[in-house]
């Protein structure tokens, strides 16, 4: 989860900050009948694509340690994506948030001159110097999610979009609820402190405020399950009368949602975050308050990889005119229902 503070205002969110920068609609070197394919293809790359093998491309890969659904997913899905290309070797770190560890790990990749790095941050600013060691040595950096203080430190960042999920699940409750402008309206954050959680809070009141709705209870979490049924608790007990909550994260949403139950509250309709399995298997169902959640892509790892493997083999995304690797790729923060959710659910998380 992005720690970025993102400025941009509701219409670049809704437009520019949202746009989809599509990685090369392409798949890997090799079919495996065995491994879902995360590039969304299984057959053979065509000669003269992207995909076709080239030459070997060491990758070494860190991120935090797998405490939560959406971090363990970005290890496993950069794991399975690598393993789709025979040209990739990824030397995958062990997940850590002990950050002189992480440091640690970096800079052994640098003594054995890997060919890039990508590297998803426990603390984006204490992670600088040494992504400034490795660019400086000639080995180019991926930074994902958590950005670096120095943009120097990085080649490609590869981003989410915590403010276009704010307001992506505000626009959706205002066309659920829009034409009620005494809606009552509930926000269940994560951390307050961080600056993802302020950019989600600030994108779904700038939603919001386009139909004339306002947040009237806001509670915040941990981003844990304990902590979203505690919190969950809270709101029930300030507000006797919810029309529709937004819950930032399908990991903390599943003790809110256990809150829900306990207390037999259901007048109202629940939006999630981040984009879970266990999430969008309850918004097929449909028989329940959660009838939405906003995706916050737990393949941002697999996207540097491919990123990487492009850099090192000097070659460019297939779906630009442009004949180099982009600086920076935000990827999109879409609404799943009911209606799209066939769509997104096999490359969802499980919380």
């Amino acid at each position: 989860m992005s720690l970025r503070r993102n400025t941009k205002k509701l219409g670049t969110g809704l437009v520019a900050g949202v746009a989809v920068l599509a990685l090369a609609a392409c798949t890997g070197n090799e079919p495996d009948d065995d491994n879902d394919n995360i590039s969304g293809g299984t057959s053979e790359a065509e000669a003269g694509s992207n995909d076709e093998p080239g030459d070997k491309v060491v990758i070494g890969f860190s991120a935090p340690a797998a405490d939560h659904g959406w971090m363990g997913s970005i290890t496993e899905s950069t794991k399975k994506l690598a393993e789709q290309y025979d040209d990739i070797e990824l030397r995958v770190a062990e997940g850590t948030n002990d950050v002189n560890l992480q440091i640690s790990q970096v800079e052994t990749f640098i003594n054995d001159k890997v060919d890039a790095i990508v590297l998803l941050p426990f603390d984006g600013a204490a992670m600088t110097p040494v992504a400034l060691k490795a660019m400086e040595a000639g080995i180019p950096v991926v930074n994902v999610d958590r950005e670096f203080d120095d943009p120097n430190a990085a080649r490609v960042t590869v981003l989410g979009d915590n403010y276009g999920m704010g307001v992506s699940a505000g626009t959706y409750i205002c066309e659920q609820l829009g034409d009620n402008p005494d809606a009552v309206v509930a926000e269940i954050a994560g951390i307050d402190s961080l600056p993802l959680t302020q950019d989600r809070s600030q994108g779904f009141k700038d939603a919001l405020d386009e139909c004339g709705l306002d947040v009237d209870n806001r509670v915040a979490a941990d981003f844990t399950v304990e902590g979203g049924e505690e919190a969950a608790a809270n709101l029930l007990q300030a507000a006797p009368k919810i029309d529709a909550v937004w819950n930032h994260d399908d990991d903390q949403g599943v003790g809110v949602l256990a809150a829900f139950e306990n207390a037999g509250r259901d007048e109202f309709i629940m939006v999630g975050g981040a984009g879970s399995a266990n999430a969008m298997r309850a918004i097929q169902e449909d028989s329940g308050v959660l009838k939405a959640t906003v995706i916050y892509p737990s393949t941002q790892g697999a996207d540097g990889v491919k990123l990487a493997r492009l850099l090192v083999q000097q070659k460019a995304m297939s779906d630009l005119v442009e004949v180099e690797v982009p600086r920076t790729v935000q990827l999109y923060a879409p609404v799943v229902t009911k209606d799209n959710v066939d769509a997104f659910i096999d490359s969802a998380f499980e919380s």
